[in-house]
């Protein structure tokens, strides 16, 4: 069960594991230090494809965060809700100051879509996947190029060493980057080394550590 505020809350389930993009729903909750049932499936096994999961999740995507009635798929928009719902002062990941809010913003999209879905998931389908989606060499290595082009942009704004994206503190922005930096590595794409010691800072926090042990947790 949730405890908000000393009080006994709805529980929370979040679905989903094993995946750079339920790592983000995993750290968020451990960001947050909030208790949660974890229903531990995998993409491509079936599992998101049951009668039970399909009724909660039409799309058969993984992650998915229940909060009593309430059900909330991707992972931006699911970090994003924990943090507006039960979020404190102190461990808030989203800015409330307008500037800073909308420069939140535009980092998330900037890593959802420039890093994350037109980069690296171009080279998951074709690469890991490319079982089911077909071997696409051209598009492995355009989508290499175009990782490496928009990655600048991120290397601008750390190269002065500031330890996060927006406002001094983590917010879910630096989540987003940090997991398609790592997702990177894991491709073998080469990143900046200002990217890496971002990284590298932020994936020594605690709740990064425990977020990914539960993300790679898998009961028999």
């Amino acid at each position: 069960m949730v405890t908000l505020n000393g009080k006994s809350a709805r529980p929370l389930v979040l679905w989903g594991v094993g995946t750079s993009r339920t790592l983000r729903a995993h750290w968020a909750l451990h960001e947050l230090g909030l208790d949660y049932e974890c229903r531990p499936i995998l993409p491509r096994t079936g599992e998101t494809q049951t009668q039970e999961y399909t009724e909660l999740n039409p799309r058969q995507k993984i992650p998915l965060l229940q909060d009593g009635d309430f059900r909330i798929a991707e992972s931006p928009a699911i970090a994003a809700y924990l943090s507006n719902t039960y979020g404190t002062r102190e461990n808030a990941l989203i800015p409330t100051d307008p500037r800073e809010h909308a420069t939140w913003l535009e980092w998330c999209f900037y890593a959802a879509t420039e890093l994350d879905a037109t980069s690296l998931y171009v080279m998951r389908r074709h690469g890991a996947l490319k079982h089911i989606y077909g071997e696409a060499p051209v598009a492995l290595e355009s989508a290499a190029v175009y990782f490496a082009t928009q990655l600048r942009h991120a290397e601008q704004a750390l190269q002065d060493g500031r330890p996060f994206l927006v406002g001094g503190r983590l917010t879910t922005a630096d989540m987003l980057l940090t997991t398609c930096l790592a997702w990177a590595i894991d491709y073998r794409v080469p990143i900046t080394s200002a990217c890496r010691a971002y990284m590298e800072r932020i994936t020594s926090r605690p709740a990064y550590r425990s977020g990914l042990a539960a993300n790679a947790r898998r009961t028999v």
